[in-house]
């Protein structure tokens, strides 16, 4: 699924990329660091699975996933991403995990 779109966009160490992959099943997020080539955090709906048995495969565990990459992202002292949704159309779950790690401090 990747294209033109991810070829432009490139993370910093002052502006980290958060990239977004979305399988049948599960939900993935990321703040890589391009120039090191480093991930600084992830999560994922695998984590949400040990920890909250009650939230499904659907928006409602993308937000939350997104709160918990910026809780996360925040702290380690990162504030400012560039979003990366790795092609996936801006609708749904990948929204749902963009208003979520707004709605936790990141800004984009």
């Amino acid at each position: 699924m990747k294209g033109k779109l991810t070829k432009k966009i490139r993370g910093s160490a002052e502006r980290p990329r958060l990239s977004v992959f979305r399988s049948q099943g599960h939900i993935y997020a990321q703040v890589i660091d391009d120039e090191q080539g480093k991930t600084l955090v992830s999560a994922s709906t695998l984590m949400l699975r040990k920890s909250d048995k009650k939230i499904k495969d659907n928006i409602a565990a993308a937000k939350r996933i997104g709160e918990e990459i910026a809780k996360r992202s925040i702290a380690i002292g990162i504030k400012k991403v560039v979003f990366d949704r790795s092609g996936y159309v801006y609708h749904g779950k990948i929204a749902a995990l963009a208003d979520g790690a707004r709605t936790g401090g990141l800004q984009f």
